[in-house]
């Protein structure tokens, strides 16, 4: 159902960069953005090179802090609404512009109805179950969102979002007050994706929650060095996703870890 790329050399571009995007490191997310802005300049009209662009840019704000989610705002949206307008029957393309809502503007219904379209079209998307996951743990059913997450990876173990749909997972068992649960699925995902610096966060802020103090204090001072930017962006302020009762919570198992206001 999905609409053909015009230009096959467009195509290559686009799985180049999902290749780098899969590593999960900022040095290959650059590479990934630099392939997805090929696919659009060789063949405007497919929708591969918009998604994997949108994907790609709030990668590198969110998880790597190397630019301010504002900077990105406009850009990630655009991207996403393109991608729709240019296939509505694209599974992924609706997926896409889901998940830009809930990061963009922290609008769980919105996003739930783009997912929910592209399931109608895709039944068996892993990348739109992972998408479920996240707004539904981010809504308040952690429990729930876990369940989608898992069937996610059942669906595809090597998808190029593998390393969010991990710390997903993590922050799920870590909502769910499941810190021994959360300590576990953070070290499973940081072993996956070393540079990956939301994980060391919410491991650190689960360490605390259990009173594993001196470990929570190395772990933690792991996630401030490696992206102090996105360190700042998510505990110091509160981004749109994350309700003002979940920001409170990890914030107190930061302290407990042996974070402090500045």
């Amino acid at each position: 159902m999905r609409k053909p790329p015009g230009n096959l050399d467009a195509w290559s571009a686009y799985q180049r960069g999902l290749w780098h995007f899969s590593k999960g490191t900022p040095d290959d997310n650059a590479l990934a953005e630099g392939f997805f802005q090929q696919a659009i300049d060789l063949d405007p009209s497919f929708a591969g090179g918009y998604t994997g662009l949108a994907y790609a840019q709030t990668r590198t704000a969110g998880m790597y802090g190397r630019r301010r989610l504002s900077e990105i705002e406009n850009s990630t949206l655009a991207l996403a609404r393109r991608t729709v307008s240019l296939d509505s029957n694209d599974a992924e393309a609706r997926t896409c512009f889901g998940e830009q809502l809930l990061v963009r503007r922290g609008d769980y219904r919105g996003a739930l109805a783009e997912i929910e379209s592209a399931l109608a079209i895709s039944p068996n998307l892993a990348n739109a179950h992972g998408a479920l996951g996240a707004v539904l743990m981010w809504s308040g059913e952690p429990r729930k969102g876990r369940a989608a997450l898992e069937k996610s990876i059942r669906f595809d173990p090597r998808n190029p979002n593998l390393n969010l749909r991990l710390v997903d997972i993590t922050i799920s068992h870590y909502l769910s007050r499941e810190y021994d649960a959360a300590v576990e699925a953070g070290k499973r995902g940081i072993r996956s994706f070393p540079d990956h610096s939301n994980q060391y966060r919410w491991l650190a802020a689960a360490l605390g929650q259990v009173g594993r103090i001196e470990e929570a204090k190395e772990v933690l001072a792991k996630a401030i060095a490696m992206a102090p930017a996105a360190f700042d962006m998510f505990v110091r302020r509160r981004v749109p996703w994350h309700r003002p009762e979940d920001h409170a919570h990890m914030l107190e198992g930061l302290r407990k870890a042996g974070w402090r206001e500045e």
